[in-house]
């Protein structure tokens, strides 16, 4: 039984992970004003261990969302300029000759730290693309027939614009599945940009953010979040959540079983961040759209101009609901 092996977090335990989890909060909510509920979301990420895409249009601040996170939970950072020449062994590195020594040696690439930022990830070819895949599933890289593990914790924070097409790719589907969730950032309001042109007279804020975890500690609340308990009902209603996605008449490639295990860690954490010890429906229902929309790949002889975000909320307002049982 799983209660044997890893017991269920208590109350006082989850209130201690979450007080360690808001901490990254407010420490990037000091460097990215007004959005608290990206902010929130790319928390969530960070607890269930997943990689994370934010999309959007230029100039809002993905980067600075991107390394206030990395600065927050210490560790290793490396960011990637994504480059239409960009290569493989770019990213993941290469064996060169060593002439003293006379053998072969790994020269590890960027990727091989605790944070990476791959940033304007749709501008690589899909052939650089590929070399991620790989890393962001198995936790490795393979080159000349070696696999070389990654550093741990190991997270892809990526960024694209969503308007810019000239010289950019599409992200395979199977590289989009690999990622946890998507976000966006969006214009903040008159007030708030205010604030930011105020905050960045003098110096930056994200200089100044000074860490609140260390890496391992990362790996510990991550490790506690899988605590939280999931009753067979909210099991079930992922299931029943995702399944859905697969016979929507609008709907080409439903989402896989990589994506039941990413909405059920998202509504755990998200449970956490609500200051319970139980994930409940609303859990799953929040954490949805952000994790399952991405996923979907849609019919192009559609009728009618649905996107994902809206044949998600669809679904929801059509699968059953559990009611009751959500408590150990």
């Amino acid at each position: 039984m799983i209660q044997e092996t890893a017991p269920w977090l208590s109350e006082a335990e989850a209130r201690e992970v979450a007080e360690q989890a808001h901490a990254i909060a407010r420490a990037v909510e000091q460097v990215i004003l007004g959005k608290s509920d990206t902010v929130r979301l790319m928390i969530i990420g960070l607890l269930s261990g997943g990689h994370l895409l934010i999309e959007d249009i230029p100039g809002v601040g993905k980067t600075t969302l991107a390394r206030a996170i990395a600065k927050a939970i210490g560790g290793q950072f490396r960011r990637i300029q994504f480059t239409p020449d960009l290569l493989p062994a770019d990213v993941t590195g290469s064996v060169i000759y060593n002439q003293a020594r006379g053998a072969f040696e790994f020269h590890p690439g960027p990727i091989f730290a605790n944070i990476v930022l791959a940033d304007e990830i749709n501008r690589a070819t899909p052939k650089t693309q590929s070399a991620l895949l790989e890393a962001m599933e198995e936790r490795t890289v393979s080159v000349e027939g070696e696999s070389h593990p990654l550093p741990q914790p190991f997270l892809v924070i990526a960024t694209q614009n969503n308007i810019e097409m000239v010289g950019t790719y599409p992200l395979p589907e199977a590289q989009m599945d690999r990622f946890f969730a998507r976000a966006s950032l969006g214009y903040p309001s008159p007030e708030v940009e205010a604030q930011i042109l105020e905050s960045r007279q003098l110096n930056s804020p994200l200089e100044q953010l000074q860490p609140v975890l260390t890496p391992d500690q990362l790996m510990a609340l991550q490790q506690q979040t899988r605590r939280l308990y999931v009753s067979p009902a909210v099991r079930r209603y992922v299931v029943d959540v995702v399944n859905a996605t697969r016979r929507h008449p609008k709907v080409m490639l439903g989402a896989s079983p990589r994506a039941s295990i990413a909405l059920m860690l998202g509504a755990q954490a998200h449970a956490l961040l609500a200051g319970r010890h139980y994930t409940t429906p609303d859990d799953v229902q929040q954490m949805a759209t952000p994790v399952l929309a991405h996923r979907l790949m849609l019919r192009s002889d559609t009728t009618s101009p649905a996107r994902a975000e809206s044949i998600i909320r669809e679904i929801l307002s059509q699968v059953p609901v559990p009611i009751g049982g959500d408590a150990p």
